[in-house]
């Protein structure tokens, strides 16, 4: 009596869970890559578009004649002041709000709203800020990214 019986043996089920595990081995750090590469595109794009406002800030002062504390140097205040925007007059005389920024970016690598500030008078390196404007930002995360600096000194 010759029956075959249908299934699998053994042998090709252990072959088929070692490809699988083979290849999940393999993908799982691609992915991992792909989702930080993801993260610091989002970082990149949330300072640019931070230090943008400020420079536009600035610049709008400067081209205004708005008059602020000189501790300031034409720069925010806060980074809300961004979203605040500025009262000015326009040419009419009628009283106008310039706004910078709809609202403060979220930092990827930290997952919040809380981004390091530095103002003019403070050193280029510090983690403290002195509080007089904002003249940069930068995360406060202490990761490296892919390419082995640090996310902080972005």
């Amino acid at each position: 009596m010759n029956r075959k019986i249908k299934g699998f043996t053994l042998i090709e089920l252990i072959v088929v869970i070692v490809i699988i595990v083979v290849l999940a081995s393999v993908a799982i750090p691609i992915f991992e890559t792909s989702v930080q590469r993801e993260k610091e595109i989002e970082l990149r794009r949330a300072l640019r578009t931070i230090r943008q406002a400020i420079d536009e800030y600035k610049k709008f002062v400067e081209e205004h004649n708005i008059k602020l504390d000189k501790d300031r140097y034409d720069y925010p205040k806060t980074l809300d002041d961004l979203v605040k925007g500025i009262e000015y007059r326009d040419k009419n005389n009628k009283l106008r709000i310039k706004k910078f920024l709809r609202k403060i970016p979220k930092d990827p690598m930290t997952n919040s709203f809380d981004w390091g500030l530095r103002s003019y008078q403070d050193k280029r390196n510090s983690t403290s800020w002195g509080g007089e404007n904002v003249w940069d930002v930068y995360t406060k995360s202490e990761k490296k990214a892919l390419d082995g600096t640090y996310y902080k000194d972005w």
